[in-house]
């Protein structure tokens, strides 16, 4: 899962030019969407549900602030890290054998993860599990084109999608009411429970589907990838030691070596003949824009759906159960309107689309800033309709934002372009996470020292007693998240609205588009 931030950026897949013709006879065609679709559901589940297991995952195992943040973080750095070269795995050593590695390194270190018995080897664990799913999800939805004939394709992936989305909608609700009817300890079957999925995903691919051949014999950019890793871990690093106790002097030294270690990276990136990520399309104003909005939209979302649920929680003592429906509305709202939201963005581009949609989260993450300032702790009322607005917002940028970044660039670099932008959403949500938890911890610390003597400011009336004082902290530091990542919806918005192109699509209603 996938992390929270992936309910959206999966909208946005990796594509690459695929041959006319197909490996995979008429016959066995289900088995390969059946298998994409269990695989697609590995991380789905996973990824939604853990942000409402990682209460129960603190208490647990008796993880630190900063560990619960790695825990999110070790899987969205070596994911975002790699995705480019699983991607180009795939390319070079057939899609089927690509994916069925992937999945079997994924399922095998979610087992390790069930097991972990402690927060440092559930990190590591985690990782290993992002290594996975780099390989895992670009061959989901690649292994599906290139097994359909072009006439078939648009029916498969739609069927992917709606599986997908159902699987997103269902799996925080149902793994809720999992948590809310068990102790502590339950979260580690959301990690056992990829094992059977997982393994009927291999059986069907090695045993009802032809091994495809490899589509060309490019070079694998491990040295870009190590680069990657090292210049995101340390940036990620150097965000989370500001508010880790015993860490802050490495704050400064780790995020100047991720700054140090970018800057080598695109050195490197120039030089390589067979670049991870081709940096000249970024020459082209319309794709920088679409990715720069990218970057703060996706960025504001992995903050709030990994931040809310703690605050819901451990905060206001909610249920497991209740809180799983807050990944409702983003899923439902995304299946139901990217097709037809599509369809209007071809016809009047999709700058105002999502321009638009970026304002309207932006909103719902300001309403959900002022009921924590403000101390009003109705969910139902509250919550809920803030984050299905937030929800309508997401499907008026998704589908519209894939088309600007696919018709800003011509059509051979479409699936670098798309990597590329994939890849953008998912590091976005590992500086949130990061970010944003410094923020946070800094936030409650002041208000929890300031209202220990004469109640916490902002909220009126003096806290009676530390629980009260600790839920006002609590509040005060998620409201300042939600207002920070408003505030980038907002600029996203404009980002949006002065580089993407306002125009109709090029391609004539009624002819092929270019894939998404």
């Amino acid at each position: 899962m996938r992390s929270p931030s992936e309910v959206g950026a999966e909208a946005v897949p990796l594509v690459r030019p695929l041959p006319a013709d197909t490996f995979c006879p008429q016959s066995r065609r289900r088995f390969v969407l059946i298998a994409a679709i269990l695989a697609s559901a590995l991380g789905f589940i996973d990824g939604s549900i853990l942000a409402i297991a990682t209460p129960a995952i603190r208490v647990d195992l008796g993880a630190s602030f900063a560990e619960t943040q790695w825990i999110s973080n070790a899987y969205a750095l070596t994911l975002s890290a790699l995705i480019l070269v699983g991607g180009a795995a795939g390319d070079r050593f057939g899609l089927r054998h690509a994916f069925v590695a992937g999945i079997a390194l994924f399922i095998a270190a979610s087992l390790a993860c069930a097991v972990a018995p402690n927060p440092p080897m559930l990190i590591v664990f985690r990782a290993i599990q992002g290594i996975g799913a780099a390989i895992m999800v670009p061959g989901s939805l690649a292994i599906i084109a290139k097994a359909y004939p072009k006439k078939e394709r648009g029916r498969a992936i739609g069927i992917w999608a709606a599986a997908s989305a159902l699987t997103t909608a269902l799996g925080p609700v149902l793994g809720g009411v999992v948590l809310s009817a068990f102790d502590d300890g339950i979260w580690r079957v959301i990690f056992a429970v990829n094992l059977p999925l997982g393994l009927v995903s291999i059986y069907l691919l090695l045993a009802k589907v032809p091994a495809d051949a490899p589509t060309e014999k490019r070079s694998l950019d491990l040295g870009g990838a190590a680069l990657a890793t090292l210049a995101f871990g340390a940036l990620a690093y150097g965000l989370t030691s500001m508010s880790a106790e015993g860490e802050e002097q490495m704050s400064g030294p780790s995020i100047a070596a991720g700054a140090v270690l970018l800057i080598v990276f695109i050195v490197f990136e120039r030089r390589q003949r067979e670049p991870m990520i081709d940096l000249s399309l970024f020459r082209v104003g319309a794709f920088a824009g679409a990715n720069v909005a990218t970057f703060f939209l996706y960025f504001a979302l992995s903050a709030n759906l990994f931040y809310l649920p703690m605050l819901l929680i451990a905060g206001w003592g909610l249920s497991a159960a209740e809180v799983g429906f807050i990944f409702l509305p983003l899923s439902v709202l995304i299946a139901l309107l990217s097709g037809p939201v599509g369809q209007w963005s071809d016809r009047i581009g999709p700058r105002f689309p999502i321009a638009s949609g970026s304002l309207i989260v932006a909103v719902a993450f300001a309403g959900l800033a002022l009921l924590a300032y403000a101390g009003i702790h109705s969910f139902w009322w509250g919550v809920f309709p803030l984050m299905a607005l937030m929800g309508l917002g997401m499907a008026l940028v998704v589908s519209p934002l894939s088309t600007a970044v696919m018709t800003a660039v011509e059509d051979k670099d479409t699936g670098a372009a798309s990597g590329i932008n994939n890849a953008v959403s998912r590091i976005g949500g590992l500086i949130a996470v990061a970010a944003m938890g410094s923020l946070a911890a800094w936030v409650y610390a002041a208000a929890l020292n300031s209202g220990a003597a004469s109640g916490i400011p902002g909220f009126g009336e003096p806290a009676p007693d530390v629980d009260a004082a600790r839920l006002a902290a609590s509040d005060a530091a998620f409201a300042a998240v939600a207002l920070v990542t408003a505030l980038l919806c907002l600029l996203s918005a404009i980002v949006a609205w002065t580089t993407v192109s306002g125009e109709r699509l090029p391609w004539p209603r009624g002819s092929e588009a270019p894939q998404r």
